[in-house]
Parts: structure tokens; C-alpha cells; sequence
């Protein structure tokens, strides 16, 4: 076996199912999850309609690249998204969801032969960050967020014996769990950083489409153009249709970016066996190449989270995200409860569940910035949600000492 699967840990999923191994929920309450992140809006019709009207795909073998049709509505799109130009022939590679092209971009970039090889990841965060790196023969190294900066990941705190090792940085802009969207000028330092040192930069993007204010959020590829980094050196962004459109049983994304880095990501693919079925291409044009039902979606999120907020703001330390589907509360001191005794005890009351945050974040110079906090993922319809807060209010207030 592998040796190095040893280092990989538990994911936060099965170490949930392990605190709730022997409790019990009451009978009487509906079970309500926050604790998984799948959309769970209805997938549109006119997407289901264009995978079932092509299925005659399935009798051809798909190019690992993607039918340039696809490359182009992915290109059209980050133009009308952005208003960037993204070569759709040499900087656009389909991908079966970003967390399979997260994972394996690792494997195509680092060079385990290298002493101290490192990736960098934020904290908390993604656990497919960790494992890819592990997984590719590096370490990681974690930088907390920073909840006195809107959880702004402290590049500052990274030495500079660190930086000299690096070789990938994994970047969530919006950020799961916190919502974070990073401004122009983080973008700017760790450019300058990544010309410097020669690391690259993976931004993950996959909740870019979900946020609640006027202006989208700002992405990687967009900072680049308006900084004059128009060959987007040493940069790939990673987007999903999941969130976007509702479909994370299709699989799939794109990524886009440094040219270069995107032709050895290709031949990576192509042994790697990531071609995207041909109906499945199908209905991913069918998705990039509409808006309407990505407006939609935004305005139920946003209902949502308007009607959540004024039911827990009285009871947790918790605020509006930038953008993303995710609440990061922080537990009530007067509780006396850490993160997992509150995910437990209210899950036994209330019969809701909730993700404790330390499962989401690593421990960093003696402490985890995921500690007394919980995600909770605002994906169920909106009254499911309503009467889950209102639970989840409830219970607080009577378990407060």
C-alpha cells in the first residue's frame, strides 16, 4: 500500500458520524442537516433536459481536453462574468468537479523530490487541500484566518524559510467555511510573493456565484487582468457548476489559467483518465451558457439568509458572509460547551445537526481557529432552515448557565 495514506485523516464527515454514534435525537422532531454542503435547490429542468437529449454520447469515447463547444461557452462566460479574455483552446481544461481537479492538480505541480517541498493552505479549511498534498509527497502548512479582518488568511504570519519551500498555495475565495472573499490588494501580495518564490496559486472559486450584496465577488483570474497579469502566470482558477447550478451529481467545472501549467495538467489527464462524458459536456453548455437561473438561485439564498439571521443574531456571535452558502458562528461562552459538545448536545435536543469547526481547521501554534465555532449549511429550503434557527435559538436559550 501506499504509505502515505496513513497520514491522511479522518474526514470531518466521519468524524461527525463518530460523535453521533451513540446519541440519540428525539423521534418526535424532524431531522434537519446543516452539516453537509450540497445544494439542495431543484436542479433546472432545461440542464436535465440537455443531459437526457444526448445521451447518444455515450457510445463515444470524450477527448480529455472537452469539446471545444464546452471550452467556448466556459471561455463566454468568464467574459460576461468577469469581463476577461481566457484563450478557450490553451487556458480553459473541463474537469469533473473542482474537487477532483483540486486533488489532482497537486499531483501535476509538486515535485516531492525537492527538500521540504511544501503547499500552503488556509486554516480552516478544504480538507481535499491537505490530502492532495500529502498524497503528492509534500507537506502542508497551514495559515489561519483571522476573525478581527473578516477572516482574512494571514499571509504575513507565513516565514520566510517557508515561502522559499513552497510550492502551491490553495486559495478559497469565497471561503469555506467563512464566506471570505479576498480584495484586490491580498491578491496583489501573494502575486508578488509567487514571483518571488515561483510557487502556484490554486483559487478555488466554486462558490463564487452565491452572494447576497451588488457586486460579485472578486475572482483570481479578474485580480490578475487588473493588476496587468494578463497571461495569468503561475495562476489556475477552479470553478464548479455545483452550487452554481444546482448539479453536483453532473461533476463538473473547469479550470483556467496559466497556459503553461494547464498543458502539463492535460497530459497529467490524460493518463490520469479525466475526460468529461459527452452528455454530461452537453449539459454543462447548456448551464455556463445561461444566467437566469443562477439569479434565481442567488435570490432563495439570499431570502434565506434574511430570514435566518434575525432568528440566531440575538443568540451567536454571527454575521453575513461575503458570499457562499455557510453561517461560522461562534458558540456562546455562557454554553460551557466546546464546538463538538454543542454540535452533540444539540443534535440530542433538537434533532439538528451542525459541523463542529474544528473539524474543518488544524491546530496552529497551540491553537485551532475552528475552535468554538460551528458550519452550519443554509441548503435546505428556506422554512427548513427558518425552523432550524429557531431550534437552534431555542435551544441556547435554555442551556445558557
Amino acid at each position: 500500500m501506499n504509505p502515505l495514506l496513513q497520514h491522511l485523516q479522518p474526514y470531518p464527515f466521519e468524524r461527525l458520524r463518530l460523535l453521533f454514534e451513540e446519541a440519540s435525537a428525539p423521534s418526535e422532531l424532524r431531522p434537519i442537516s446543516l452539516g453537509i454542503g450540497e445544494p439542495r435547490h431543484a436542479t433546472p429542468a432545461f440542464i436535465q433536459d440537455s443531459l437526457m437529449g444526448n445521451l447518444s454520447g455515450l457510445a463515444s469515447y470524450p477527448a480529455t481536453a472537452g469539446d471545444v463547444r464546452l471550452r467556448q461557452a466556459c471561455s463566454q462566460w468568464l467574459q460576461r462574468r468577469y469581463g476577461i479574455a481566457v484563450d478557450a483552446g490553451t487556458q480553459i481544461l473541463p474537469v469533473n468537479g473542482s474537487r477532483e481537479a483540486l486533488f489532482s492538480f497537486a499531483q501535476t505541480i509538486l515535485d516531492p523530490t525537492q527538500p521540504g517541498a511544501t503547499v500552503l493552505c488556509p486554516n480552516p479549511f478544504y480538507q481535499i487541500y491537505e490530502g492532495a498534498a500529502l498524497l503528492a509527497g509534500a507537506q502542508p502548512y497551514f495559515v489561519s484566518s483571522d476573525p478581527a479582518r473578516n477572516f482574512a488568511v494571514d499571509w504575513d504570519s507565513v516565514p520566510a524559510e517557508v515561502w522559499a519551500k513552497t510550492q502551491l498555495i490553495y486559495v478559497c475565495s469565497p471561503g469555506n467555511p467563512t464566506g471570505a472573499v479576498m480584495p484586490l490588494d491580498e491578491w496583489k501580495k501573494l502575486f508578488d510573493l509567487s514571483d518571488r518564490y515561483g510557487f502556484v496559486i490554486a483559487s478555488d472559486e466554486c462558490y463564487s456565484e452565491i452572494y447576497f450584496r451588488d457586486e460579485p465577488p472578486l475572482g483570481g483570474l479578474e485580480a490578475a487582468v487588473q493588476l496587468g497579469r494578463t497571461d495569468y502566470r503561475n495562476l489556475v482558477a477552479f470553478t464548479s457548476l455545483s452550487k452554481r447550478s444546482n448539479v453536483p451529481g453532473l461533476r463538473s467545472g473547469f479550470v483556467a489559467g496559466d497556459a503553461k501549467l494547464l498543458k502539463s495538467f492535460l497530459l497529467y489527464r490524460t493518463y490520469h483518465g479525466g475526460a468529461m462524458g459527452l452528455p454530461i459536456q452537453h449539459a454543462s453548455i447548456a448551464a455556463w451558457s445561461d444566467e437566469a437561473h443562477v439569479e434565481h438561485n442567488r435570490a432563495l439564498y439570499k431570502e434565506k439568509f434574511a430570514a435566518v439571521m434575525p432568528i440566531l443574531e440575538p443568540v451567536m456571535e454571527v454575521r453575513l458572509p461575503d458570499a457562499g452558502f455557510y453561517l461560522w458562528p461562534r458558540i456562546p461562552d455562557a454554553l460551557g460547551m466546546d464546538e463538538a459538545e454543542f454540535a452533540r448536545a444539540l443534535y440530542e435536543q433538537t434533532h439538528v445537526t451542525v459541523l463542529p469547526g474544528s473539524y474543518l481547521a488544524r491546530n496552529v501554534h497551540g491553537h485551532n481557529p475552528g475552535a468554538q465555532r460551528v458550519r452550519m449549511a443554509l441548503v435546505a429550503e428556506t422554512a427548513e432552515c427558518v425552523e432550524a434557527a429557531q431550534r437552534i435559538a431555542d435551544f441556547i436559550q435554555k442551556n445558557v448557565k
